[in-house]
């Protein structure tokens, strides 16, 4: 009898969790895995590896796209499923892979606003008082802006992490396993340095080394977004999310000037794609600021 699909995923999610592979990765491979198999399901088909055809992953993969999805959504599902049935056939439960000349869908990145300082001072100014969630989330505010982390970044620091005695660092533990030490401002270190005397009082601060409390203990990644959107709601501002703040930094650091080896470093890049892609939102802005201080045509 043919082995149903989830208990080939459960044993490849156990290969994965062996691999020291991330919660959240795991997470994204699986949501295209069980969207397959429901798609199996939903045209009577067995799930199982033998229904897992070029044939029935293209027309998935057209489905998907038929439903609007973004050809981002469908890269990440493509690149999932791709994952999984490359482990079936390392694990001889399949005998070769049906993906071999399926193309993923071609993503032309789109440039992310950059919220502006105006709107940033808006976001301040809705957590100035003295209560612990606007401690907290001035805080919150004041690190994405300054140092431009992740939000998995930000959400993830423990109290060890924030270094205010001797560098003003934040030490961050990255995508692809990097580490690194984020230095911050002195209105950051401010906020950073009158959160953590909120914190001391708070009924959960002793039973997690999570920086960030909420109401049942360390704020998640949602957590986090979520406070930054009802700050932004707050402020009459719509469609804030906090990656804004990280290109919003990138974009901030090249037209002040600053290296793009030093900005590969704070930021965390290996590839310098990531330079090219998180540059790209106000390239135009830069290069309109880098024409008028070279003044060219007034030479003559």
């Amino acid at each position: 009898m043919a082995e149903h699909l989830d208990d080939l995923a459960a044993s490849w999610v156990r290969d994965l969790k062996a691999a020291d592979r991330s919660p959240k990765t795991i997470k994204q491979y699986m949501l295209a895995v069980n969207q397959f198999r429901d798609w199996l399901v939903a045209h009577d088909r067995p799930a199982t590896a033998e229904s897992m055809t070029k044939y029935a992953i293209a027309t998935w993969l057209g489905d998907l796209a038929d439903l609007g999805r973004e050809p981002a959504t469908l890269q990440i599902r493509f690149k999932g499923l791709h994952r999984f049935i490359l482990w079936l056939v390392a694990e001889e439960e399949l005998g070769r892979d049906p993906m071999a000349g399926l193309q993923p869908a071609t993503v032309k990145p789109k440039p992310v606003p950059i919220i502006d300082d105006a709107d940033v001072a808006k976001l301040f100014r809705t957590c100035e008082g003295k209560e612990f969630t606007e401690r907290r989330d001035q805080a919150i505010l004041r690190v994405l802006f300054d140092c431009g982390i992740r939000i998995s970044e930000c959400a993830g620091l423990e109290i060890g992490d924030v270094d205010l005695k001797h560098h003003d660092v934040v030490h961050v533990h990255g995508k692809g396993d990097i580490d690194r030490a984020v230095p911050f401002g002195a209105k950051t270190g401010r906020a950073l340095d009158r959160y953590l005397r909120a914190r001391r009082d708070h009924r959960l601060a002793n039973t997690t080394d999570a920086l960030w409390l909420g109401i049942r203990g360390g704020l998640t990644d949602d957590g986090v977004e979520y406070a930054l959107k009802k700050r932004a709601r707050e402020a009459g501002l719509e469609h804030i999310h906090a990656h804004q703040f990280r290109h919003g930094f990138a974009h901030r650091w090249l037209l002040a000037g600053g290296q793009e080896r030093d900005l590969k470093r704070l930021a965390g890049w290996r590839s310098d794609a990531m330079l090219e892609r998180y540059g790209n939102s106000a390239a135009d802005e830069r290069a309109r600021e880098a024409f008028k201080r070279m003044r060219l045509g007034d030479r003559l």
